[in-house]
């Protein structure tokens, strides 16, 4: 049987990689390039794409892609593929599935970005008697994604997890947040950017010794227990540039273990939580996995 060939597009709020790999997950060609406007960087993908396939004498069977959002993901919706109310200017109410699939004439599977990282985190080899997952990142925006009895979870939207409303102690923090929608939820406290403006310097200048990371691990464990007393994952994944700074695990699993106080009994929760709150097995590349299962998916959906 000759091989089938597949694309996968992580479209990020500023950069976008794009992956060509055959049906056993190797790699034929991959390029990132920076997320401009939105025909800037479909141009920039379809000519990647269709430089590769001629060069290669290949076809791709399809294409997955995982983009930041909101998306509408509604099949019968008059605007299902597109981005919609996104603050990132230039996008709002762009149809990014549809002007894929006019640019390269390739059946395109599309979903958050979010989501993918969490499909590709539930393909790893080591997540196989896992069958409920959450992936969490915490970056420019915070979203996350869940597998839920081994499917991606959709429902009136897609999970907005980055929206949810902590506690806000005022006068511990009387930062106001930055989210123009909500103001101090989650990511309007938590991002990368609440980071930069509450303390003044970019995220990635912050001395580990600082106040900052255990006001932020703080946010992330009681926005974790709300999420462990909902959902009930058997894993939590915590990606996402702010993540990068590895010390930040060992302070939200401490929090979180004395936020729920003993409440939900699980080894899990006591002396496996290293086991638990966990980094991408993926590293990095987490959402363009989960792109590539995608269009797996939407070609063999067994």
């Amino acid at each position: 049987m000759s091989k089938q060939y597949f694309g996968a597009i992580e479209l990020g709020g500023t950069k976008t990689n794009v992956l060509i790999a055959d049906d056993q997950n190797n790699p034929l060609a991959k390029k990132v390039f920076p997320t401009l406007s939105p025909t800037e960087t479909v141009t920039d993908i379809a000519r990647f794409i269709k430089t590769t396939v001629a060069s290669e004498g290949i076809e791709l069977k399809s294409i997955g892609v995982g983009s930041f959002g909101p998306l509408d993901l509604h099949p019968d919706s008059k605007t299902y593929g597109f981005i919609t109310t996104t603050p990132k200017l230039g996008w709002e109410f762009f149809d990014i599935k549809g002007k894929i699939e006019s640019a390269l004439d390739v059946h395109v599977e599309i979903d958050t970005d979010v989501n993918a990282a969490a499909l590709g985190e539930y393909s790893f080899k080591a997540m196989q008697t896992i069958q409920n997952l959450v992936y969490i990142t915490i970056g420019t925006g915070i979203g996350a994604g869940f597998i839920v009895n081994g499917e991606l979870l959709h429902g009136l939207v897609h999970p907005e997890f980055g929206h949810i409303r902590l506690p806000h102690d005022q006068r511990v923090d009387p930062f106001p947040g930055i989210c123009p929608y909500h103001r101090d939820c989650f990511e309007g406290l938590a991002s990368g950017p609440a980071l930069a403006e509450r303390w003044r310097m970019p995220a990635d200048e912050i001395p580990q010794e600082h106040v900052a990371w255990d006001l932020e691990g703080e946010y992330i464990a009681y926005a974790l227990s709300d999420l462990i007393c909902t959902v009930s994952p058997e894993k939590i994944i915590l990606g996402g540039g702010v993540m990068h700074r590895y010390y930040l695990y060992d302070i939200i699993r401490a929090k979180t273990i004395q936020i729920m106080n003993n409440y939900i009994r699980s080894k899990y929760l006591e002396e496996s939580v290293g086991d638990y709150i966990i980094s991408p097995r993926w590293k990095n590349e987490s959402g363009l996995m989960g792109a590539l299962c995608l269009a797996y998916q939407s070609s063999r959906p067994d």
